[in-house]
């Protein structure tokens, strides 16, 4: 066996850079959003399109609040929602889900890291929000129906 040239080991370190940099440049890996907590948390669980937020999230330097988002039900996976677009609220949103939680909320989490319209959330809700949070709620919207109170939030990424 003959020993590498400089040229060959350069031509060697090339191909194993590349080969190692390929599944980074497929994009990123689909995710059904199904952890632990999602598939246990709350009494309802689906998998749906963030519709409309409405408006900028305010600062909460001041308070601690629950926003209202609006989503288009894509699967029910456990238990039952009426209408296709419901009302969900989320705990301090401009935090990640993970660090929103405190002595307020209740147990509230997830791998979401912001709030983008568009995107696929795998949410674990409980209804009717008054009934599981009592703090300051911003609520855009002008539509009846329920509010539901989200308890877990994962991404999910088709």
């Amino acid at each position: 066996m003959r020993p590498l040239t400089a040229r060959g080991l350069f031509l060697w370190s090339v191909l194993l850079l590349t080969a190692l940099s390929l599944p980074a440049c497929s994009g990123p890996q689909r995710s059904s959003g199904i952890d632990a907590e999602v598939t246990t948390a709350g009494s309802v669980e689906i998998t749906a399109e963030l519709l409309e937020i409405p408006g900028k999230f305010p600062s909460n330097d001041l308070y601690d609040y629950a926003y209202i988002l609006k989503y288009q039900v894509r699967a029910v996976h456990r238990g039952h929602v009426g209408p296709k677009n419901i009302l969900v609220a989320h705990y301090n949103p401009l935090k990640a889900r993970s660090e929103a939680e405190n002595e307020f909320s209740g147990k509230v989490g997830g791998n979401v890291r912001r709030f983008k319209e568009g995107d696929l959330h795998r949410l674990a809700l409980e209804e009717p929000l008054d009934d599981y949070y009592m703090g300051g709620v911003i609520d855009k919207f002008e539509e009846d129906g329920t509010r539901y109170w989200s308890v877990w939030a994962n991404l999910v990424i088709e």
